[in-house]
């Protein structure tokens, strides 16, 4: 995460902990950031472990016409609804990776044909990813026909060491034939193996036809690291664990500071000759 080019010609960011603050809103600050870029003739989109569903109401703020990554790139589009790359779960990864996960004591999310079902309705990480996936989970104690055609499994719980228990069990597994990636301390998602933000971003670069080494990505937690190793330009948020901070050579304020703003105003439209 320490590569530095030429001005970028492409930005693409994270969502949830970089683009969006706390409440998972985008600020006016944000917002006009992004106007800054495109007056300035540099490409913008996102990318997201969110389903389609959350990443829409981002995309229509922003006006986004060019492809956006979903479920980190298992799914990129257009806001039109023109899907250009899908990547689902192969079902008896899904189903294999569910059973040794077992009796764990973990909420089950599942995300298959843009809809989010859950094995339990309540709890603060439900109210929030009511916000994040713009819909209401669809409760069930029956995945059986579900995982044959998900999208992405979140294992979730607030015990830290737990879920690094269950990752480091899962991953050694299946790691080879899924994405398996913590998007937040909470969440244990899995996703397709193509359905990772480093094989995303370079889908979305060449959507742009912009190389990777002119593109920017800004994130802040480890499944985004495959996306700041491959572009030229990586930005890390000031919110991101101590770990990834360590490694960034650039580092921009939290994400409840503007810190994509000031990464754009500071570090890509700077270099790009405006102050």
């Amino acid at each position: 995460m320490s590569k530095a080019p030429a001005t970028p010609r492409l930005v693409v960011s994270d969502v949830d902990g970089t683009l969006v603050d706390r409440q998972k809103a985008l600020t006016a600050g944000t917002i006009a950031a992004v106007q800054r870029l495109r007056d300035a003739g540099i490409g913008f989109t996102i990318i997201s472990a969110r389903p389609m569903s959350g990443v829409m109401p981002i995309a229509d703020a922003l006006e986004l016409d060019a492809p956006i990554g979903a479920f980190n790139g298992g799914i990129v589009f257009r806001r039109s609804g023109e899907i250009i790359e899908h990547h689902r779960i192969p079902a008896g990864i899904a189903r294999g990776i569910w059973d040794s996960v077992s009796d764990a004591k973990v909420d089950r999310w599942v995300f298959a044909d843009d809809r989010w079902y859950a094995s339990s309705g309540e709890g603060t990480h439900v109210e929030h990813e009511r916000v994040a996936s713009n819909q209401a989970p669809i409760v069930t104690d029956d995945f059986a026909d579900i995982l044959t055609r998900a999208d992405k499994i979140t294992f979730v719980s607030d015990d830290e060491p737990y879920l690094r228990s269950i990752h480091a069990q899962v991953a050694p597994a299946f790691g080879e034939q899924a994405t398996v990636v913590q998007s937040q301390t909470y969440y244990l998602d899995v996703t397709a193996l193509e359905a990772n933000k480093g094989a995303g971003v370079a889908e979305l670069a060449n959507a742009f036809g912009v190389p990777l080494a002119e593109t920017a990505a800004i994130g802040d937690q480890a499944n985004d690291i495959p996306m700041l190793a491959r572009v030229g330009f990586a930005i890390v948020m000031g919110n991101a664990p101590d770990a990834m901070r360590a490694k960034a050579a650039h580092v921009t304020r939290g994400n409840d500071e503007d810190g994509v703003a000031h990464a754009i105003d500071t570090m890509i439209l700077k270099g790009h000759g405006n102050s």
